[in-house]
């Protein structure tokens, strides 16, 4: 085999916005995708089934006519996610979470404080099935930005992978070879999306599969 043809890709970490935005977002993204995992730090952000779902109405209504471009909606976690949420989000369509730590990205200040606080949360995304998207960084301001990826794993996301070994886990947008090699050295449960092409790394199978 010389070549392979990928007729229709999906877009495994998408930022659609709100409002206006939908209306340039959303076509652009339905001409060249199939599928995208939807980002859910919007103002405010979607942290339980129902935003979720009315942010979903939202974006299908921008699609364009015939076309069948599926969104695929995640939540927001906060400290005040509970695993009632994690259920109804399950049972809603959703297909993961994601981890902000508080204040590292955009709309993050609504984000997680206190990570540790969400093993319950962790716990039943474990059962539930739903994936866990991390946004991996820590926010200390003392600490160097380029060292701020691995500075996280090695104070959340080893100890996440170890206390939940059958949780999803997608290491978002990693720009480091420390986080290469931490994906590469994990399980089968454990994957990455690479800036900036947010190629799957590890297992291809595993955010649908």
């Amino acid at each position: 085999m010389q070549q392979i043809i990928i007729t229709t890709p999906d877009d495994w970490h998408l930022h659609f916005r709100d409002g206006d935005m939908l209306d340039e977002t959303v076509p652009a993204t339905a001409r060249c995708f199939a599928r995208a995992i939807v980002m859910p730090n919007l103002v405010p952000p979607v942290v339980n089934a129902k935003l979720a779902n009315e942010y979903k109405t939202r974006i299908l209504a921008a699609r364009p006519h015939g076309n069948h471009f599926e969104p695929l909606m995640t939540l927001y976690l906060t400290n005040q996610t509970t695993q009632q949420d994690i259920i109804n989000a399950k049972n809603s369509g959703v297909i993961a979470a994601k981890l902000y730590p508080a204040g590292a990205t955009t709309n993050s200040a609504q984000a997680v404080s206190g990570i540790e606080a969400l093993y319950p949360v962790f716990e039943e995304m474990q059962m539930q099935g739903l994936l866990l998207l991390v946004h991996g960084e820590v926010t200390e301001s003392h600490v160097d930005i380029f060292d701020r990826e691995k500075i996280f794993i090695d104070q959340y996301m080893a100890k996440i992978v170890r206390a939940f070994p059958d949780l999803k886990v997608v290491f978002e947008h990693i720009t480091t070879s420390d986080a290469v090699d931490f994906v590469l050295g994990s399980a089968s449960n454990v994957a990455a999306t690479i800036t900036p092409q947010h190629l799957l790394l590890n297992r291809n199978d595993l955010l649908l599969g």
